[in-house]
């Protein structure tokens, strides 16, 4: 990763944004920026240098893999820390006002005011655009390669899955069986507790992994990913225990019709509302629109769920290089659901799906 090269490509958006500093405290665009893989730092970011700071239990990890910003270490909290520091280098300068932009969405209430009083009259406080999101939404080569690695691996848990499933075992089982294989296999973890939805449950949405046992008969909803060298990866198949009534399949071809939809409406300068409308259309044709409840996809990359959002009203257009989740779903309460996910990268021509399989309706 080109630590070196993101960093650059930020500091000039300081400038254009009315910034001196930003102060980085999402963990992942620390990351993103550094390659600091803790659980406690922030990087102070100014228009031509950045200065990380973290604790006492990361000096050997920090001078490992942060190379592209001068380290402090502190005892203190990284972002109290940061703050005192820049508040004594304005101490110091004679410059006028000093702007720092902040990440509010990573920040509670507290830890804002407790910012603006260490440096109050010092640096004005405010909240920044999400500069370093905006930039993780494109990929470059080696994040796709990371994330087509962790989507091969997670789609390698599906046939254990299938082995798993049968009447009377609980869900919860299954999920463990492919937990169990993903770390067996280097996956760091699970991108999100596994989902495992079976018979009247597979129709509630985010049903995660429960104790019930698997009916005769029925839809089972698995939803997973897995974590690999910090990238996530997001796969969803739908399966039928037992033979299917025709109502049935009828509900899993049309997902799986407007999941297709999608995919093919997906090319670079198409907006995220358009994709979402392509995958509507086909449910609503068989009458199934008022039972897709959420969104058609989402980013992911470093988190699981990162922009752009691919729903209803969203105007960001696809750009080459973005990656993102194609999901459509139809859940009818009380009695069964249905969901179909893939991964696709934008090319300026269209798409490509990260490690394809056949969809077709596997009854067990």
């Amino acid at each position: 990763m080109d630590h070196v090269a993101r960093l650059r490509r930020l500091q000039p958006l300081l400038s254009s944004n009315k910034l001196d500093f930003l102060l980085v405290t999402h963990l992942p665009n620390v990351r993103y920026l550094t390659g600091f893989t803790g659980s406690s730092g922030v990087l102070l970011v100014a228009r031509r240098s950045a200065t990380f700071f973290t604790d006492g239990r990361y000096i050997a990890q920090a001078k490992e893999e942060v190379r592209n910003a001068r380290i402090v270490i502190q005892s203190k909290p990284p972002m109290v820390a940061a703050a005192e520091w820049l508040a004594a280098q304005r101490k110091k300068s004679a410059a006028g006002p000093t702007i720092l932009g902040i990440e509010s969405e990573s920040l509670s209430a507290g830890s804002r005011d407790r910012l603006a009083h260490t440096l109050r009259g010092k640096v004005q406080v405010r909240s920044a655009p999400p500069l370093v999101e905006r930039a993780r939404m494109i990929k470059d080569a080696s994040e796709i390669r990371l994330i087509r690695e962790a989507i091969e691996l997670g789609a390698s848990l599906f046939p254990i899955a299938c082995e798993k499933i049968r009447p009377g075992v609980p869900e919860v089982e299954v999920a463990a069986a492919m937990e169990y294989e993903a770390r067996r296999r280097g996956a760091e973890g699970m991108s999100f507790p596994t989902i495992l939805a079976s018979g009247k449950r597979s129709a509630v949405v985010h049903g995660r992994a429960s104790g019930a046992p698997i009916p005769r008969s029925g839809f089972v909803v698995c939803d997973f990913g897995v974590i690999l060298a910090g990238y996530c990866s997001d796969r969803t198949r739908t399966v039928h225990v037992g033979k299917p009534p025709g109502e049935a399949r009828q509900l899993y071809g049309a997902v799986l019709e407007a999941q297709s939809a999608a995919i093919h409406a997906v090319r670079a300068g198409v907006t995220c509302a358009e994709v979402d409308e392509a995958a509507r259309a086909v449910l609503r044709k068989s009458k199934l629109g008022d039972y897709f409840t959420h969104s058609t996809g989402h980013g992911l990359g470093l988190e699981i769920h990162e922009a752009p959002r691919v729903a209803a009203g969203q105007t960001q257009k696809l750009e080459s290089g973005m990656v993102v989740t194609i999901e459509p779903g139809a859940y009818i309460p009380g009695k069964w659901g249905v969901r179909i996910e893939d991964v696709v990268v934008v090319t300026p021509s269209g798409c490509e799906v990260l490690c394809e399989t056949d969809n077709d309706l596997i009854v067990i």
